[in-house]
């Protein structure tokens, strides 16, 4: 079965990392977030993949290629139309009417794939959300849905669609996007897939919800150190450090090198990091960093960069209070 991924989108939340990274290949938990994305696609049986890249694609296709022996295929958006736009580049490249699997590429999830792939209906991923404004809804009489909506100004649902799609009938969804780009519908100034599958379900195309409790965003700072935390609970990678600590949950790069630093917890360091006299917790070190004479949390640094604080050295008498910034 064939998986769409676009990971066309430039990341602007992700600034200024994604300035000359693409947002996919930001380190989560060890690897980057579209190499959580792949790994979950391959274990159940997915063996081919169409890549919408854009922004800094050629950074995506060398890293896919160089870590995944399965068939890919990369389809450049020239235009950031919307994600209906970005599916309907790929036409060309599927086969008659054959069932797609869709997956966001910022969207790291846990959920049981095996019975989606399976299902006989079209269906979507959704998770009850707070504050249904920011997605696209389903509205639903339990299971079967009955209407998709695109960010609605008022909520009629908190049914979140988060990023996972199953298309049972592949050439009635190009069918609908093929209507929607020939008459220029759009919302939000952009052609939404959303509301390519309303038009589906209208047609009598029968579609289902599955849960997903385990949904993890990566589109901003404190979204991606969140689910780096969270991902570090089940993904711990360390060893010992002679003269360090190191407070799990972490995940350490075996070639990276720690000398009198406190590490953790929730924090990932990456490849051939140099660390020295620093404390580390709740962050994200990318590869190739050198972080030497400072204290950080939530923090996101990036791959070569250089971040070096001053040693400090104070003598102050019995009930003083001193903030060194």
């Amino acid at each position: 079965m064939k998986a769409i991924i676009p990971v066309a989108g430039i990341g602007t939340r992700l600034r200024p990392h994604t300035f000359s990274h693409p947002k996919v290949l930001l380190n989560v938990a060890g690897k980057p977030i579209i190499g959580h994305i792949m790994d979950k696609l391959i274990a159940v049986g997915i063996d081919e993949a169409i890549i919408i890249v854009g922004y800094l694609g050629d950074m995506v296709e060398t890293w896919l290629l160089e870590h995944y022996d399965i068939k890919f295929t990369f389809v450049t958006q020239q235009e950031l139309l919307g994600l209906a736009h970005a599916i309907w580049i790929c036409k060309p490249y599927i086969v008659d009417d054959e069932p797609l699997f869709i997956i966001l590429g910022d969207t790291i999830f846990d959920v049981d794939l095996e019975p989606v792939l399976k299902s006989p209906f079209s269906t979507l991923g959704v998770k009850e959300v707070q504050d249904p404004k920011r997605f696209g809804v389903a509205v639903t009489d339990g299971e079967r849905i009955h209407r998709l909506v695109e960010k609605p100004d008022t909520p009629i649902s908190n049914l979140a669609i988060v990023g996972l799609y199953f298309i049972r009938h592949s050439k009635s969804l190009f069918a609908t996007i093929d209507y929607l780009i020939e008459n220029e519908i759009k919302t939000k100034g952009e052609f939404q897939l959303t509301d390519a599958l309303q038009l589906m379900i209208e047609g009598g195309e029968h579609f289902t919800t599955f849960q997903v409790t385990g949904w993890y965003d990566c589109g901003k700072p404190e979204t991606l150190l969140s689910t780096n935390e969270t991902l570090l609970q089940n993904n711990t990678h360390t060893k010992e450090y002679p003269g360090c600590i190191i407070i799990n949950p972490v995940f350490i790069a075996d070639n990276a090198i720690l000398k009198n630093a406190i590490i953790g917890p929730n924090t990932t360091i990456g490849e051939q990091c140099v660390i020295k006299d620093a404390i580390i917790k709740e962050s994200i070190i990318g590869k190739d960093a050198r972080v030497v004479h400072i204290m950080l949390n939530k923090s996101i640094i990036g791959n070569n960069a250089v971040i070096r604080g001053n040693p400090h050295e104070i003598s102050i008498g019995d009930f003083s209070e001193i903030l060194v910034g």
